[in-house]
């Protein structure tokens, strides 16, 4: 008994024990001591950050397996066991959720003064929850961990979220991602009664008949969709983000995003590979209308978080159309815009908390001028919005590119629609700057001047620093990925 309970727990286990003991000790503290307790979630999260490099060190490239394998037994006789690993695909969005938990504490730190010590067990549950999901290779515990980390989101939404409609906000978030995800769990029962096991080793070498596959893939398609998101199943992100607090803005951005995209590529392209190649006109289709309507939209918009919002769904509808791009420009280049949309849209959010704790309005036309009164924040945001315009030397320009390269050998006309998205979003993301920087300062409606101050600048600084590492010297991220996406890109008949 005890040598199975050692060989469960290898090098990467404290990965999810240390997040877990952080949630717990806070619970036996005081609310009245909430210092203390902000200090054991902030440096509970700072050793899970600290604990990847240690098996990225370990880490061989050259294999496409699974490393660092663990398995436990959780119901035997349904053959349903967690098996948790990490491969070249998964390792980097591991490190990226332990990067960003640290960072949405201290965003917190003197923000939540309510209900301190839920915000940080909140928080540390939301990270153990989203590193399992990204080490688990059982499709079964892949739906019920990302349904479970709804759970802390939504009390995040709900209870510290900024306006009087963040309750409305908090369920259409929970039940469109919940509802989505029901056809998935039908699906996996489906499978398991076909083969009698959750197994991904096993269900990547098992060949399911043409119909059964498409069958599988639209209701697998059904739960990824709505949690990339991709239009029309987007409404519930803008809402979401524009009444979350600015941690909750910046971890939606980071990590949740990502879960969607991220089961495409764990689940549905390699046991689906023919289903894939049929629905690839329609992921295009959908994808680049997407882009253009989505880039429009966010033209219009009036409120600093809902433009945001929309770039995102843009961005990340742009990697759907790599990844649907049976190769490997297209699928290596897409999961390099996820690690950097973990970045991106993560600073914007942050540079508009800072206006709106100063300011208390989202809303751009009170904004002007601001390059006179914070220079500091003028210059974080026009870093920021080069980064999220895809410029050169920026993080997001080394994974769109590859994309539309990838695109246009599959399908051109899909490739210029999607870079027509991306000149679409480099010329709303100018307006934006434009208007919050230059002109008149409107002193009628802002009063309260301030540059962010040290612990705030301390904060903008981790994302400045990866989006110019990824941008300039990209080369550790495709060497780690290279072999796991060929393996995908060659797996069943997906070449």
């Amino acid at each position: 008994m005890l040598e199975h309970f050692c060989e469960c727990y290898s090098d990467l286990s404290g990965l999810i024990l240390c997040p877990v003991l952080g949630s717990i000790t806070p619970l036996f503290i005081p609310n009245s001591r909430i210092r203390p307790i902000r200090l054991i979630g902030l440096c509970a999260s700072l050793i899970t950050f600290l604990y990847p490099p240690v098996p990225r060190i370990q880490f061989d490239p050259s294999t496409a397996k699974s490393q660092f394998v663990e398995s436990l037994r959780w119901l035997p006789y349904e053959n349903i066991n967690f098996y948790l690993g990490i491969d070249g695909i998964s390792l980097f969005f591991v490190i990226l959720t332990t990067f960003l938990i640290p960072i949405c504490i201290s965003v917190g730190w003197s923000g939540m003064r309510s209900y301190g010590k839920e915000y940080i067990t909140a928080s540390l549950i939301r990270e153990f929850l989203m590193i399992a999901v990204f080490r688990m290779l059982d499709p079964l515990l892949f739906y019920v961990l990302p349904e479970s980390v709804l759970i802390p989101m939504f009390i995040i939404i709900g209870v510290w979220g900024s306006r009087q409609r963040k309750i409305k906000a908090a369920y259409q978030f929970f039940l469109y991602t919940l509802l989505g995800s029901v056809f998935m769990l039908l699906a996996i029962l489906l499978i398991l009664l076909q083969t009698g096991t959750t197994d991904l080793q096993i269900l990547l070498t098992t060949e399911f008949s043409e119909r059964r596959q498409i069958f599988l893939w639209i209701a697998s398609f059904a739960s990824f969709a709505v949690k990339v998101p991709m239009v029309p199943v987007h409404i519930w992100l803008p809402e979401a983000h524009v009444e979350a607090p600015t941690a909750g803005s910046v971890i939606l951005a980071g990590i949740p995003l990502k879960l969607g995209t991220y089961g495409f590529l764990r689940f549905s392209i390699p046991m689906f590979p023919e289903a894939t190649l049929c629905s690839t006109p329609f992921i295009y289709t959908s994808s680049a209308i997407a882009i253009i309507y989505t880039s429009l939209t966010t033209s219009r918009q009036i409120d600093l978080k809902k433009i945001i919002a929309y770039s995102s769904v843009a961005h990340m509808n742009l990697v759907t159309i790599g990844m649907f791009s049976p190769n490997i420009q297209g699928i290596g280049g897409s999961i390099l815009p996820m690690l950097s949309h973990g970045l991106v849209p993560s600073a914007l959010f942050l540079c508009v908390g800072v206006l709106y704790d100063r300011h208390k309005t989202r809303l751009v036309r009170y904004y002007g001028g601001s390059v006179s009164t914070m220079p500091n924040l003028s210059t974080i945001s026009f870093s920021s919005t080069l980064a999220n315009m895809s410029s050169p030397g920026t993080s997001s320009f080394i994974g769109e590119f590859p994309i539309l390269v990838g695109a246009f050998q599959r399908n051109s006309l899909v490739a210029t629609l999607a870079a027509l998205g991306m000149i679409l979003g480099a010329a709303y993301s100018l307006w934006l700057y434009n208007r919050l920087v230059s002109g008149n300062l409107k002193a009628d409606f802002l009063h309260k001047f301030s540059d962010p101050n040290g612990r705030e600048v301390s904060i903008f600084i981790p994302f400045l620093v990866g989006v110019v590492r990824m941008g300039v010297h990209p080369k550790v991220f495709p060497d780690c990925m290279h072999t796991s996406v060929s393996n995908l890109v060659q797996h069943g008949k997906f070449h």
